[in-house]
């Protein structure tokens, strides 16, 4: 696969999670696990500022990689997810079962995809398209976490 010999394009795959040929979105989301647990060492707006220069540059790599496929939001594109789950993971606490909370909770709502992330998905073109629908999805992963600390 020529396309993992770029840098950019490897990063948009998920490092060839994307080329998986079932749930590539799911696998892509794994990859961010591990940068997850990571990231839960750090103080919040330190993770807020790192997923906000990921959400940026997922823009540019994303949408050139679409290009370069010629397919919006391809199914092997998953570094929307990559950052879409880190984004679900801002404000939890410490704890893998907090990380896979989050990971189920991401990965139901990017599949299922409530309004407005369909919509999103399908009218907003482009790289700002492809990691908006995600960052949504992350959102209401994320409300729902909120729901659970709050009620338990």
């Amino acid at each position: 696969v020529s396309l993992l010999k770029s840098p950019i394009y490897c990063l948009a795959l998920g490092f060839g999670a994307g080329l998986l040929p079932r749930a590539p979105g799911t696998a892509g989301t794994a990859i961010a696990l591990l940068p997850a647990w990571w990231l839960l060492g750090y103080s919040v707006p330190i993770r807020l500022a790192l997923v906000s220069v990921l959400f940026v540059f997922g823009i540019w790599i994303c949408g050139k990689t679409a290009l370069q496929l010629g397919h919006h939001d391809h199914p092997a594109i998953v570094f929307d997810e990559i950052v879409g789950y880190l984004a679900s993971c801002l404000i939890l606490p410490a704890g893998a079962g907090w990380l896979i909370l989050s990971f189920i909770l991401f990965r139901f709502f990017d599949i299922v995809k409530p309004w407005p992330v369909r919509y999103l998905d399908q009218k907003v073109q482009g790289g700002f398209g492809i990691m908006l629908d995600d960052l949504v999805a992350a959102l209401y992963a994320t409300i729902c976490i909120l729901i659970i600390q709050i009620t338990f």
